[in-house]
């Protein structure tokens, strides 16, 4: 009988793959992308393409909230906790035993590579999957190499053309002869992002091109790091990549091929302005916590601090003069007991509350910074404690609430969902629909709710859970509250944290 159920089973994969047809997807990234810019005026061209098609309206980042994380959790469909990419600065001892290594540059990532015995990503990538199906993948981007590389880092089948790196390097040639030289960096970034898009459109978007296409353009981030969100500079980034995404479109529909592609548009995080603050490593030297800025008995790399021998009385430490700093927000350890979401240190929440939970890779502690709903000069709300003019990176919902558009043959039309989904939920549903299994090793779902016709006619049951961790500091009480989504009671959407600090009553 059970012999029977499982032929029973497979036959109604089969079936239910039989009904997706052998359409072609493209992915599109637009870097930095808060809802909010997707108006009328300022996006005209993904305006009127979130009108057309499918709108995921909560739509998740990818906790941290920064480029490389999301890259990577997005291409194998998996968070940090599977992956193994902890953060844009992450640390290797093995590597560099003082200091992180900046997964920005595609160098860093192989000597990583090269000193993990090849387990650069810990999991199996989007790539990987497609070549083993017979099938391509190409990347396109205009940001960083290590940015690109993540998407593809075994460049399996496949290639990718990016400004500073094209692989195989036996490629170079044939795409300076066919769009020329990549140009140089430049504010605001136009050429390379039409030089960018100019890739996609002679190698991706024809006849014999890959069955999965991905473009990266690194605006609006890289402009609204630099002069803030609102400027500007920042403006005109939103309407150069808008113009390359109607491109895209315009060469679609002049070839034809509208109805031969799926599109899917998100971004790897939102984006807040930046209020100052103290670099963490540099607080941890001044209060005698960490010896100086070459020692090994304390690492930084970004939020996350990576303690000598797990020292547990360090890491208290640690902790108890964090969490009386204003500027710090969330606190995360490893968790008190297996699947709480409590870390083992008193008012702390856990790694795996967040996806973070990797077996080898994951901190001692991971550090969030202070946020609120302060308005910047130009109207946009979202604030935290940082160094620098705006950025991302944290816990806030102006960080981790992106959208999710999606139109073509497989979605549904000028609909809207309130169901939650994550930047891990994209690479299942492009495998689904294109008639291949979903590695069990993947975190993320498949999106049934956003396709014209899945095999899940029930909409799926959707829990809020808050979590409250409090601990006493010298004069006041630290609490913490993380706010997730959980869908059918599996999947877990990491929504935000909030952090607040009230004197003690005996003060």
């Amino acid at each position: 009988m059970k012999r029977i159920l499982s032929i029973l089973c497979c036959f109604t994969v089969i079936a239910v793959h039989a009904q997706q047809k052998n359409y072609r997807t493209l992915i599109f990234f637009f870097d930095g992308l808060r809802p909010d810019y997707i108006t009328e005026t300022g996006m005209p061209n993904l305006f009127a393409f979130s009108k057309s098609g499918a709108y995921g309206k909560q739509h998740h980042s990818v906790f941290p909230t920064v480029t490389r994380v999301n890259s990577s959790s997005y291409s194998t469909g998996s968070y940090p906790k599977t992956h193994g990419i902890m953060g844009n600065t992450v640390y290797f001892p093995e590597v560099n035993p003082v200091k992180g290594l900046n997964t920005g540059e595609a160098e860093n990532l192989q000597q990583i590579n090269t000193a993990t015995n090849g387990n650069l990503l810990t999991t199996i990538s989007i790539g990987e999957v497609l070549q083993q199906a017979g099938k391509r993948m190409m990347v396109f981007s205009s940001g960083s190499t290590g940015q690109a590389l993540l998407q593809n880092h075994k460049v399996s089948g496949g290639a990718i053309i990016n400004p500073d790196m094209i692989l195989p390097e036996s490629f170079r040639e044939e795409v300076y002869r066919q769009i020329g030289p990549a140009p140089k960096p430049a504010k605001p970034n136009r050429a390379r992002h039409e030089w960018t898009t100019d890739a996609l459109i002679k190698f991706g978007l024809v006849d014999d091109g890959p069955e999965v296409c991905a473009i990266w353009l690194s605006d609006p981030d890289g402009a609204a790091h630099a002069d803030g969100m609102g400027s500007p500079a920042a403006v005109e980034s939103i309407k150069i990549v808008d113009e390359q995404f109607g491109r895209v479109i315009n060469t679609l529909k002049q070839k034809n091929m509208e109805n031969a592609f799926n599109i899917i548009v998100s971004t790897d995080h939102g984006f807040v302005t930046y209020l100052g603050a103290e670099n963490l490593a540099t607080q941890l030297i001044k209060q005698g916590l960490k010896q100086d800025s070459a020692s090994q008995d304390v690492v930084v790399a970004e939020g996350a601090i990576y303690v000598k021998d797990h020292d547990k009385n360090k890491i208290q430490a640690i902790v108890s003069y964090l969490q009386a700093q204003p500027s710090v927000g969330a606190i995360f350890t490893k968790e008190k007991r297996p699947g709480s979401n409590e870390g083992w240190v008193n008012g702390t929440l856990s790694f795996s509350a967040i996806h973070w939970n990797h077996k080898d890779r994951a901190a001692d502690i991971l550090v969030d910074r202070n946020w609120n709903d302060e308005k910047n000069e130009k109207g946009y709300a979202g604030s935290a404690y940082s160094r620098g003019v705006a950025g991302h990176g944290g816990i806030s919902p102006y960080e981790v609430h992106i959208a999710l558009l999606a139109s073509g043959p497989s979605f549904k039309k000028a609909y809207s969902s309130e169901i939650p989904t994550s930047n891990v939920d994209i690479v299942p549903t492009v495998l689904y629909l294109h008639n291949l299994s979903v590695p069990s090793s993947m975190d993320g779902r498949i999106m049934y709710e956003l396709l014209s016709s899945g095999n899940k006619s029930s909409v799926p049951k959707l829990r809020k859970e808050r979590t409250e961790v409090s601990a006493n500091y010298n004069g006041g009480i630290y609490k913490v509250a993380l706010e997730r989504s959980i869908l059918d009671n599996k999947y877990k959407y990491v929504d935000f944290a909030t952090t607040s600090r009230t004197a003690s009553a005996d003060k």
